[in-house]
């Protein structure tokens, strides 16, 4: 019913399009070749940033690069990161669960806990939560993704890349621009933000943004839709300069608080995919604070930057963990974190100068405090501890039986984790006619602790040998103590050409370790029932579960690679773009997520000991008069090379939930109109590809490849922009998350069909 409601409103919104355009052709006096920009769009692309501490002209570097400014945002209609898929090449952040389901893939490499393959940037700031990535695109004036390690360039270390997001300034456009959007499922957005400049050399800016989902999958226990959400933001920018010095001051506060987590049962045995249907609620709620002060002082010679931080993330995530409508389990996880950041950048200001070099040193000290508690409820007790428990028992004594005094009780798992970090990195570029060599180095230090304490506390007896209850205490307590120390070169020698450059780049990537928070209500599970067992004078060896030795399963090693990359940026006429490039990564203890086996639930990061992955990225873009062309296109061939888990050896399959190909094609043409009301006319068709993925070591799971198609209608005025926009318009099916609980297999689908209007104001 959903679908046909949706091509429904199709129809009509088709017969409004026809009917709008016609009114509007026959109201315009006339078409030219020379099309009208609105000021804000001109403008913004002519600026720089005023606090832009590295170079802005990427395409002139030995980087594999994705750049797409505030018009070609809002021509695909990017609102977040999530939404950045395929268009960059070999970039996949699949759209499920909630806002903390950041989980991001760069050329094969990714990580759904913890340590992100990428980072990002906001107004130069480092995010350093993933939980933070998913956020709003309501005032982004650009944003860029430089694909491999670019731990001598910037201060928070990645493996796979870094995406710089750029914030409107003041300082480059003065107004105000507001938004209102509504779309199929009842979704809506808005924003609105205020832009000045009371001064040449002061400006300021306040957005805020509301974004509402109204959900796409309806959880039939409940009846209603188990996905939909809500989140805002406020950001307030303060920009300025004096003489020598800018300074730049941003700060963010976002909420959201959404229902999240559409998880279908699989049955592997019929291939069948199930309707979402459990009992306890689940939801993900979060609150952010970012305050963010760059200061930069420059001269004919030198600049230097310094950029400051504090970070605030508070969330709770709840979860029926076994995602049926039984009342097996469920689980929380609340996070209160703070961050401190410092970074010093020192460079040559002139950019004339055969000698290039950039040195910066960036500091962190954040404290993560976390407590996880999972809630066994009646048929998670019987089916899952007491059913195990007695089966074992009934070997030795087989009338006695275990009972519990309680239908419920709590598995407490608590963490204190600070951590603290150091670098120094320095580039140099060095021009030798044509020639540009490039050398740098980082040294990364990092240093982590873990304080936890899992407890709980179980009324029990036997009924042979047991004439009352006794409270069974279980206590699993202790602190983990971890130092990292890595150091990374790079070398890059570039060509130039007449219309372009040709690059080679090596690069040492790293990962640090870090600790297996989510395991720990499974360890404790597993000394319950041999307390138990003791108790008895019987040992069972924690059967019908797994058995976990602690010292390693409850953290991981850091993950190294060595990245091989060729590559051309070309622009062979005015109208044409062309990028490629050509990767090879070797990868020593990649980070893998690994599901919980049998009965348990617990997810847990292990090492696989070697993976490799190569592939190429393509790009071309053609712009003439009205017609704009883009394509890319990502290829990723990434397998283990040595990875055996010590129940199968997985060498030479695909790693999971990483797409092999990527592709995207937009076409768009402009038409300018001689009118005092209306000034272009655009039409808009985008075209996705993504796949195969798959879905686990063993390869038996797979996404096939899969085809979404958009198409967008934008009529601007003068002060004043209308959009008609549909996604997954042939409503495509597919998964875009697999993961196991408690022996069973689910997916996450991605979103059907959904058609909207937009209306955006700048004044």
């Amino acid at each position: 019913m959903q679908v046909l409601r949706g091509w429904c409103i199709f129809a009509d919104v088709k017969k409004y399009i026809y009917i709008v355009t016609t009114l509007l052709l026959l109201s315009a006096t006339s078409a030219t070749a020379e099309i009208p920009v609105d000021t804000l769009h001109r403008d913004i692309e002519q600026v720089e940033i005023t606090a832009a501490i590295k170079s802005s002209d990427r395409r002139a570097t030995p980087i594999s690069t994705t750049s797409m400014t505030m018009l070609k945002l809002e021509e695909r209609g990017v609102s977040s990161v999530k939404e950045l898929t395929a268009i960059a090449p070999n970039f996949y952040q699949p759209d499920y669960g909630s806002s903390i389901t950041s989980s991001i893939y760069v050329r094969g490499f990714g990580s759904r806990i913890d340590q992100p393959v990428l980072g990002i940037t906001l107004d130069n700031v480092p995010l350093m939560n993933k939980n933070s990535f998913d956020f709003d695109f309501y005032d982004i004036r650009r944003v860029e993704l430089l694909r491999g390690p670019q731990g001598t360039l910037y201060g928070r270390n990645t493996s796979g890349g870094v995406m710089n997001i750029t914030t409107l300034s003041p300082m480059v456009w003065q107004g105000v621009r507001a938004m209102a959007e509504y779309s199929t499922a009842t979704s809506a957005r808005a924003s609105v933000g205020y832009y000045a400049r009371p001064t040449d050399n002061f400006g300021i800016s306040i957005a805020a943004g509301f974004n509402h989902d109204g959900g796409h999958f309806v959880n039939e226990y409940t009846d209603e839709m188990c996905d939909r959400g809500n989140s805002g933001s406020v950001r307030v920018r303060l920009l300025g300069h004096k003489g020598l010095w800018d300074f730049d001051n941003s700060l963010s506060v976002g909420y959201t608080n959404e229902g999240g987590y559409a998880y279908h049962n699989y049955t592997p045995e019929t291939g069948i995919t199930q309707a979402v249907n459990y009992n306890d609620p689940s939801g993900y709620e979060r609150l952010t604070i970012n305050e963010g002060f760059v200061a930069r002082y420059h001269n004919d010679n030198i600049s230097v930057s310094s950029i400051t931080s504090y970070q605030y993330l508070d969330d709770c995530m709840t979860l029926d963990q076994d995602f049926s409508t039984k009342s097996m389990f469920t689980m929380q996880q609340m996070q209160r974190e703070h961050t401190l950041t410092e970074e010093i950048v020192i460079r040559n200001a002139n950019n004339k100068q055969n000698y290039q070099w950039l040195s910066g040193v960036f500091i962190f000290g954040k404290l993560l405090d976390m407590s996880s508690p999972v809630t066994f409820k009646e048929d998670g007790i019987n089916e899952l501890i007491l059913g195990n428990i007695n089966n074992g028992l009934h070997t030795v004594f087989p009338n006695n039986n275990m009972m519990f005094g309680v239908d419920n009780f709590v598995i407490a798992s608590d963490f204190r984790i600070p951590t603290a970090g150091a670098a120094l990195y320095h580039q140099s570029s060095y021009d030798v006619g044509d020639w540009c060599i490039t050398a740098g180095i980082r040294f990364d230090y990092e240093q982590t602790s873990m304080h936890y304490h899992s407890h709980a506390t179980v009324p029990y007896c036997f009924d042979l040998t047991m004439s009352d209850y006794k409270d069974l205490r279980s206590d699993f307590k202790g602190k983990e103590r971890q130092h990292f120390f890595e150091i990374l070169p790079k070398i890059a020698v570039e060509y130039n050409l007449y219309k372009g450059n040709i690059y080679a780049t090596i690069t040492r990537g790293y990962k640090s370790g870090g600790y297996n928070t989510q395991i720990f209500s499974d360890i404790l599970q597993v000394q319950m029932m041999n307390d138990m067992m003791d108790a008895l004078g019987v040992a069972l060896d924690g059967v019908g579960t797994a058995t976990y030795d602690s010292a390693s399963a409850t953290k991981y090693k850091p993950e190294t690679s060595w990245n091989f990359e060729v590559g051309t940026h070309l622009k062979p006429i005015k109208s044409l773009t062309l990028d490629a490039s050509l990767f090879w990564i070797e990868c020593f203890d990649q980070q893998v997520t690994v599901l919980p086996q049998g009965n348990n639930t617990g997810r847990m990061m292990s090492n696989a000991a070697r993976a490799r992955s190569f592939g190429v990225e393509l790009s071309a873009e053609y712009v003439y008069e009205g017609l704009n062309i883009r394509a890319d296109y990502g290829y990723t061939n990434a397998r283990f090379r040595d990875y055996d888990d010590g129940t199968a050896n997985y060498a030479g399959n695909y790693l999971p939930y990483a797409p092999q190909n990527t592709a995207a094609v937009m076409a768009s043409y402009t038409w300018g109109i001689h009118n005092k009301h209306l000034q272009q006319i655009s039409i808009a068709a985008d075209w996705r590809g993504i796949g195969s993925i798959y879905w686990n070591e063993s390869n038996s799971l797979r996404q096939d490849f899969y085809s979404l198609l958009g198409a967008q209608l934008m009529l601007r005025m003068s002060h004043c922009t209308l959009s008609l926009w549909g996604r997954n318009l042939l409503n495509s099916d597919y998964n875009v998350f697999y993961f196991k609980s408690v022996g069973k297999e689910f997916f996450s689908k991605g979103k059907p069909l959904q058609l909207g209007v937009r209306v955006s104001v700048n004044i």
